[in-house]
């Protein structure tokens, strides 16, 4: 084997296993979510492949021909990468956690074995090639080289370019016909059958096409679908992953399913003068709130942060939004913030996520900086939070914003508060006092069950819950998920 067709043999074969593990953390999100604990996982036990590949791999090339492992170890790569998606599929609903447990298990389950077989190609490669121990540092560390560039590829190539442009499962199906087809050459050229082979193909490539996930569109950041609501015709529900976004009524804009939405409009209401006012919204998902204080209250502007653009495509044409009606930035809303001005906003509206929490970088003290100096003196930030068991996640959101705030305050059912119960937890921040007996009158005609706690009572909620810096915000791992 020259060494041009060694080092790209290695090339590829690295290259896939950075895109089956790269593919991994979509795949498992409708069923895991995604945090930075499922980033964790994926990468660590992908490793673990990685490790045992290597070491398998090694043992078996020093057992005899290593060329005659080239072929069985590529087809038996690409039936485990193809088979992976419909493992997800399958054993994905019995997984009611996204505890680290569940993510190590399901991940191995599905993506273990692709790792491993795929990963025990460079050691066969090395073997071929080592021709004296002489330079056994050059031959081994110049695969090393390519490999670890192959993994790099690969890892740009999914991320950047193929989950940007092409749903998840046609990808596995090409990698892992690539990898079958490279497998059967070899075995081609060494007269041994190939009918397993092409079999296993088409019956993987089937179930692959046939056994299809929960998603209706593949974003760049989300699984998504949209539900019909079989007791109002007019009602639209928005998945993302395994949580209900949105709620939209396409016949009126006005009605507020969630508590927490109704929650914001009592804030609202209860904070700002009649008439129109400059909003602000920090993730857009159904968009909900822009239409809804466009036709309560016409003549506001609203401004929209919302960094996934495939959510604006489905709004538009699965939930009714008329994008002319509010500006729409898609771009992160930390780095957008740049470019908005000073004292610009009424309301600023926090409601982005990533799975069950709000992506660290928008919980810190340096963000609530950033927004502040974007709100009007009068003006209220208002934040929805997912907590449940210790609610050390929304304590320390709520010590955070102390730290930026003169007034802070937080909305949510009394059970909530009381830790016996969990979910949605609304924060108020400004600098203005915040009339908690007003605000519950508001919240309780907006039929929410939400009350109201801030100072002294808010100070023993929050208790020594430390507050969230761009130095330390370990969201992902402060919040008690429920077992959905």
């Amino acid at each position: 084997m020259s060494l041009l067709s060694a080092r790209l043999i290695v090339f590829f074969a690295s290259a896939a296993v950075l895109v089956i593990e790269t593919l991994a953390t979509r795949l498992l999100a409708p069923y895991i979510g995604v945090s930075l604990e499922t980033f964790t996982g994926v990468i660590g036990t992908v490793l673990a492949g990685i490790s045992v590949g290597s070491w398998m791999g090694g043992r078996l090339a020093d057992r005899g021909d290593p060329s005659r492992l080239l072929g069985p170890i590529f087809i038996l790569g690409g039936l485990t990468a193809m088979a992976s998606p419909t493992i997800v599929t399958m054993v994905g609903p019995a997984f009611t956690g996204a505890n680290p447990v569940s993510i190590v298990v399901i991940t191995a389950l599905a993506f273990f074995l692709p790792a491993t077989v795929l990963s025990a190609i460079n050691p066969v490669i090395v073997k071929i090639r080592l021709e004296s121990l002489a330079n056994t540092g050059e031959v081994v560390g110049s695969f090393s080289a390519v490999g670890t560039a192959g993994a790099i590829v690969g890892t740009f190539l999914t991320g950047f370019v193929l989950l940007a442009t092409i749903p998840t499962r046609p990808v596995v199906l090409g990698i892992g016909v690539l990898l079958i087809l490279t497998g059967v050459g070899f075995s081609i050229r060494r007269g041994r059958s190939v009918v397993g082979a092409i079999l296993g193909t088409l019956i993987l490539g089937g179930l692959l096409l046939t056994v299809t996930g929960p998603c209706e569109w593949e974003t760049a950041y989300a699984c998504a679908r949209v539900e019909a609501d079989p007791e109002n015709e007019s009602g639209r529900i928005l998945w993302l992953d395994r949580l209900r976004h949105s709620y939209i009524d396409l016949e009126d804009p006005e009605v507020l399913e969630f508590r927490y939405i109704r929650d914001f409009a009592g804030v609202i209401e209860a904070t700002s003068d009649p008439g129109a006012i400059d909003v602000l919204s920090i993730g857009g998902g159904g968009f909900t709130m822009p239409r809804y204080l466009s036709s309560i209250r016409p003549g506001t502007e609203n401004t929209v942060l919302e960094i996934d653009d495939a959510l604006i495509e489905i709004a538009t044409t699965e939930l009714g939004l008329e994008t002319t009606e509010m500006t729409i930035i898609t771009e992160d809303a930390r780095t957008a913030l740049r470019g908005l001005p000073d004292d610009s906003f009424d309301m600023i509206i926090g409601d982005a996520f990533s799975g069950t929490s709000v992506p660290w970088h928008l919980t810190t003290v340096e963000f609530a900086q950033q927004l502040d100096e974007r709100l009007r003196d009068t003006g209220t930030y208002v934040l929805n939070i997912i907590d449940y068991g210790d609610l050390d996640l929304v304590r320390s959101v709520l010590a955070t914003l102390e730290q930026v705030f003169t007034s802070v305050a937080v909305a949510a059912p009394p059970e909530y508060l009381a830790g016996s119960d969990g979910g949605n937890f609304v924060v108020i921040a400004g600098h203005q006092p915040i009339d908690t007996d007003a605000l519950n009158q508001t919240l309780d005609a907006m039929a929410s069950r939400s009350i109201t706690i801030t100072d002294d009572e808010l100070d023993v909620f929050i208790a020594d819950a430390r507050p969230l810096t761009d130095d330390f915000a370990p969201v992902d791992q402060m919040i008690d998920r429920p077992e959905f």
